[in-house]
């Protein structure tokens, strides 16, 4: 096999010095640990690196003091040299187009100090600007099983092959080895950050998606195995330039209290008998015999030390649940066919422990719009906790400060508005001073623009709407009473529009919710999305989208350019369970009719090909490319935002025009876009490459349908190949 060489002409205001950091092999799938390895000197400034028995590899070029080119792909060998690939030493010409074969996936601007697309991520060094960054969204347990010993089956909706009778589709199936081993998926999609649904150890009878929380200072066994640890998966995403953001629940725990600090009152699962049944008689797939937990010797569901004696003792022994114990509440024994349910699955609200838990109450009707939400308990199994408590307080701090020091970059907070803001930020304010420059965002779900006191059809008090977490100020009606707080939100007012425009082919209302940003203490770092694992931008909020695929395109490239940061949910870049229920409706239904569906199907080595020739797969793949080299569609302020329903054009300025760039957007047909009052230059087109010249503050440009226009001033020009979308 005949080798690959590279040639690199290092740039004069580099180290003398220069590494080459590979990885992507193929066929050997060989990598190197950042910054690589020493390149040698050829001649005239040159620098020679030969790989053996390699057809193609990934590589970034450093001098191991701070300069780097961008993420580099070589299917033969060549020359680089000024921000391009050459195949000949003679040919070397900045003016010279890349040829084939040989690609850059961002070529560095005059005007732009863009960063590569995956540069390792150092767990000691500084944690940048989170703007810069791009987000998968997945729910680890349905995302890519690698160890199918781990799989777990929840004692709720477990689906049945109709056939067979037997139990598949574990609840518990992705898991971090199966993670670990689709990260170049999410690598060559594009993504640069992961938000993992919550971690830490569960137990409630659907608790694969982790919102259940145990024990916060263990992880769930469900989800590690002895190779593919927590750590492992920190650190191998780390490798991969792939940043790790922890979903973490701060307003409630189980509804069997924390492992080792308080306990709720229950009696063990395992002596539950249905109505019109009998104990060791239950044939519920894996629940043999009764509904305890089967994959423990003495099948009971919790372990907590803090249990009373007598529970402690039936922990240890009786797995069959057919012991007599009494209940010590009544007085009666059990096993009894039809015994009280709510002893073994409810809660008394008012027994619970005041040092862990709140005692008012479950929310119900008109709760969720109202004070009530920061009072009551959400459900049966999520129990609020007490969280202005000090021992609250120090439990769950301490717990998410370990994960923080094992490499997480970032955190997602659970339920926003079910706790007070300023208690909140206690939390959030404490881990940032743990680990200065933390990146943390909250989910205020809210299915409308959330604007509060402020009106806009809002029927909620300002004090549980996403901008008044963004501020720090007093006044409902007033947000300029305070400044930034520091913690952005999930951007539930843009997405609420999305009802009534892109599901409909239109771009109309998005300007009435961008000119609002002023409410929020910093409109960029925002976190935005089309859907999630809860929503969808369907009529009532409960459905995948189920839009035409143009559309979809169309709400992409609407939210890669605007401000905020971009989250893609899994699945989303095939239209994966389109127009299913995001979670189970019906009482019958199971994960596999949900949006929740497994997700692994479609990564297997056979199926993966397919999956990454998705038109909408290739879209996002670009738009990733393309917002990572221009700093302006990161963090540039908004002007000039205007839209007519088939079109819309806004302006992005970061840092006084050092990254610059007029944007039109397009959906349902072609458009022409104009934009007057900017600054005069040369744009190029980062769809087409096309270049104008813009002398008089007015820059035309046309854009077909569904596609986008990116002028940017001084720009590199063309990044990416043209798609189904963007052409």
């Amino acid at each position: 096999m005949p080798e690959l060489v590279i040639r690199f002409l290092k740039p004069a205001d580099w180290a003398d010095f220069v590494h080459i950091h590979y990885w992507n092999t193929y066929p050997s799938g060989e990598n190197t640990h950042w910054p690589g390895v020493p390149v040698m000197v050829d001649n005239d400034g040159w620098f020679v690196y030969r790989f053996n028995g390699v057809k193609s590899a990934s590589v970034v070029f450093n001098d191991g003091n701070g300069s780097q080119t961008g993420d580099l792909h070589c299917a033969r060998s060549g020359y680089y040299a000024n921000g391009h690939w050459h195949e000949y030493e003679e040919n070397v010409d900045p003016r010279v187009a890349a040829f084939s074969g040989i690609s850059a996936a961002t070529r560095p601007s005059s005007n732009a100090s863009a960063k590569p697309l995956h540069v390792p991520v150092d767990p000691n060094g500084p944690l940048g600007d989170f703007r810069e960054e791009t987000i998968y969204f997945l729910l680890t347990a349905r995302f890519n099983e690698g160890d199918p010993s781990s799989s777990f089956f929840c004692r709720d909706r477990i689906k049945f092959n109709p056939d067979t009778g037997e139990p598949e589709d574990p609840h518990w199936r992705g898991d971090f080895k199966g993670l670990i081993e689709r990260l170049d998926y999410l690598r060559d999609l594009g993504f640069t950050a992961i938000w993992i649904t919550p971690p830490v150890e569960n137990r409630s009878g659907l608790d694969y998606h982790g919102y259940h929380a145990y024990d916060w200072t263990r992880i769930d066994p469900r989800l590690e195995s002895p190779d593919a640890t927590y750590q492992n998966l920190i650190d191998e995403a780390h490798k991969r330039g792939i940043k790790i953001i922890q979903d973490v629940v701060v307003n409630h725990s189980c509804q069997y209290g924390i492992r080792g600090k308080v306990h709720i009152d229950h009696l063990p699962i395992k002596y539950y008998v249905p109505q019109g049944s009998e104990q060791g008689r239950v044939d519920h797939g894996p629940y043999q015999g009764h509904l305890g937990n089967y994959t423990w010797p003495n099948r009971d569901d919790i372990d907590n030390p803090l249990a009373p004696d007598w529970y402690r003792e039936r922990h240890h022994s009786d797995p069959e649940g057919k012991l007599p114990l009494q209940d010590p509440k009544t007085g009666e024994t059990i096993p009894k066919p039809g015994y009280d349910p709510g002893r073994f699955f409810g809660i008394d609200a008012q027994a619970l422990d005041p040092e862990w838990y709140m005692q008012q109450g479950f929310i119900c009707g008109g709760d969720w719009e109202s004070e009530a939400v920061q009072k009551k308990h959400i459900a049966g199994d999520c129990i609020n906790l007490a969280t202005d408590r000090q021992n609250v307080k120090d439990y769950l701090i301490g717990a998410v400060n370990r994960y923080l020091d094992m490499g997480v970059d970032a955190l997602r907070i659970d339920t926003v508005k079910h706790v007070p803001r300023d208690n909140l930020l206690e939390y959030v304010n404490a881990w940032k001073a743990h680990k200065p420059g933390l990146f943390v965002f909250g989910e205020n779900l809210v299915k409308g623009y959330g604007w509060g006191d402020l009106g806009g059809g809002d029927n909620g008090p300002s004090f549980i709407r996403p901008w008044w977490y963004t501020r720090l100020g007093h006044d409902p009606r007033n947000p300029h009473s305070g400044g930034d707080s520091g913690f952005p939100q999930l951007d539930f007012g843009l997405f609420s529009t999305f009802r009534d425009n892109l599901s409909r082919g239109s771009f109309e209302g998005v300007a009435r919710v961008l000119e609002m940003d002023w409410i929020y203490g910093n409109a960029s770092t925002l976190v935005t999305f089309l859907q999630n694992h809860d929503v969808g931008p369907d009529n009532d909020f409960r459905f995948r989208f189920k839009g035409e695929q143009w559309m979809a395109a169309a709400a992409y490239n609407l939210l890669w350019t605007v401000r905020g940061i971009p989250c893609l949910y899994y699945g989303e870049e095939i239209e994966f369970m389109k127009g299913a229920p995001q979670d189970v409706i019906g009482n019958d239904d199971t994960l596999d009719q949900t949006g929740r569906a497994y997700f692994g199907d479609h990564l297997t080595d056979e199926n993966i090909g397919t999956t990454q020739s998705h038109p909408l797969y290739q879209h996002i793949k670009r738009l990733n490319q393309i917002r990572r080299a221009i700093p302006a569609l990161q963090k540039g302020e908004m002007s000039q935002i205007h839209e007519w329903g088939s079109g819309m054009r806004f302006v992005r300025d970061f840092q006084d025009g050092a990254s610059y760039a007029v944007v039109g957007l397009s959906i349902g047909s072609d458009q022409d876009i104009a934009v007057e009052n900017i600054r005069n230059g040369v744009y190029r087109d980062a769809i087409t490459g096309k270049e104008m010249s813009v002398g008089n503050g007015c820059l035309g440009f046309h854009v077909p349908a569904n596609s986008a226009g990116i002028y940017v001033l001084n720009g590199a020009g063309k990044i990416g190949s043209d798609g189904v979308y963007l052409r």
